[in-house]
This record gives C-alpha cells, structure tokens and sequence, in this order.
C-alpha cells in the first residue's frame, strides 16, 4: 500500500484500486460531504486554480449526479454517472464517466463509510473497464488531487463549516 499525504491506495486485482482515508468526523457528515451538491461544490476539485461551478444530485438508486469543474485558465472537465445503490449513511455505489474518457470507458465506484470512536473510514474501491485503464487513471495524477480534495473536508470540518 502506498500513501498520497492521509490517502493510503492499493490495488486489491488488475482492475481496481483501492482507497483508505480516515476523517476526523462524524459517518453521517462525511456521508453528507460526498452527497450534498452545496458540500461537494466546496471540497471536489482537486489542485488550485479548479473550482466545481456545476453540481447536481438526484440521490436515489437510477438517480443521476453530474459535476463540472472549470479551472481559471477556461478549461473544463465534465462527468457523471448514475446511482446504483444507496445505503445511507454507510454505503453508495455509482458509475463514473468522463466526459472526455480519460479512464478507459465507465468505472464503479463504491463507497463505505464506517465510524469508531468519532472517526470515519472511507473505502472506495473503484474499477475499471481495464488493467491498462486502471494503470492510466493512477498515472494520471488523481490520486493527488484527490487528497488536496479531501484535505479540504478536513478544514471544513476543523472550522465547523459544513
């Protein structure tokens, strides 16, 4: 297992990855954070310069969630997916697709969360269409900004801002 600052990643077989944060939380907060647009939109967008200016949620098995990140250069970077299941507050499993497939076709992403003594444990575990699909998604520098990401739930949580 190899570490990106709180995020510990590992790959369980060819196809997935698997990734470990521990927040200091309550379950049903860090739930809310990757299910509620208003929280997503303040926490989901990686490196400086990127910001969520589109986020939308129809949190319910079939429901669609769709996000778009502009980044102060003009670029953007759209994606979406639907809801397979719902397990609130301890388990949400979706499809992921980019809108310009950089990760090799649609990807399942499922999301544990699970809480001891006031700390949460996220385990997302998300697979891919392909080995080489799974290698060019870590390649791509995402699990680096996945942890600013998450980093930024940290904050929000040690300012009480959520």
């Amino acid at each position: 297992m190899r570490t990106s600052g709180q995020l510990q990643i590992s790959l369980p077989s060819d196809r997935e990855i698997l990734f470990v944060r521990e927040f200091r939380a309550p379950r049903q907060l860090v739930w809310d954070c990757h299910t509620k647009p208003e929280l997503l939109k303040r926490w989901v967008f990686g490196p400086d310069g990127w910001s969520m200016p589109h986020c939308e949620v129809d949190l319910r098995v079939g429901g669609r969630y769709r996000y778009v990140w502009k980044h102060t250069r003009g670029t953007e970077m759209g994606m979406g997916g639907v809801f397979k299941e719902i397990a609130a507050p301890s388990r949400l499993v979706a499809t992921e697709l980019f809108d310009e497939d950089w990760t090799g076709g649609e990807v399942i992403a499922t999301h544990e969360f699970t809480e001891k003594h006031g700390i949460t444990t996220l385990r997302l575990v998300a697979v891919y269409s392909s080995k080489e699909a799974r290698d060019g998604a870590l390649k791509s520098g995402m699990t680096d900004g996945m942890e600013m990401s998450y980093a930024r739930v940290d904050a929000m949580v040690a300012e009480g801002k959520t």
